[in-house]
């Protein structure tokens, strides 16, 4: 029987099937390696996949709704309490963007309709201020996530935290 340095399981092929680690299917070789390093190099390799928890993060916020989607489905990255409290304020605080655009064209529109076209002017001034406000914060929360800050914001903050 093979069993795998890793986890322990038995092993029939090349690979583990618990956790895919490479075995060393010609039995046990004489490796001399330094105190405190892998005996299997390959297992070193195996053992830290992926990308590091600030940079998970910060990537969660950087298409929104489809990374957020994303981190939250990947493996290594859905079982991860930070990286899921950012996906899940990313897709909140994003959801959040569209409807507040959405009730400003709503609102300006009724505006404009009550006023004749009033709103026009309003509107040249709010949808970029708007706008610059969500860029801003968008940049802030990538910012922070890649310098490992918890960044709660007011309302959707907490509705994460309770998912994560």
């Amino acid at each position: 029987m093979t069993y795998c340095a890793q986890c322990g399981t038995e092993v029939t092929g090349a690979f583990c099937p618990q956790c895919g680690a490479a075995v060393n299917a010609g039995g046990p070789q004489a490796t001399y390696a330094a105190p405190g390093s892998p005996v299997n190099p390959s297992a070193a390799a195996v053992a830290a996949p992926g990308m590091s928890e600030n940079v998970a993060s910060a990537l969660c916020y950087l298409l929104g709704l489809v990374t957020g989607i994303i981190f939250l489905v990947l493996a290594p990255y859905n079982q991860n309490r930070v990286v899921r409290f950012h996906a899940f304020q990313a897709i909140f605080f994003h959801v959040g963007a569209i409807i507040l655009w959405i009730g400003l064209m709503i609102v300006m529109g009724l505006f404009g309709f009550i006023t004749h076209g009033l709103s026009v002017f309003f509107s040249l001034f709010l949808y970029p201020v708007l706008g610059l406000a969500l860029f801003i914060t968008w940049l802030y929360l990538m910012y922070a996530a890649y310098s490992n800050k918890m960044v709660v914001l007011p309302i959707i903050g907490p509705l994460a935290q309770k998912q994560a």
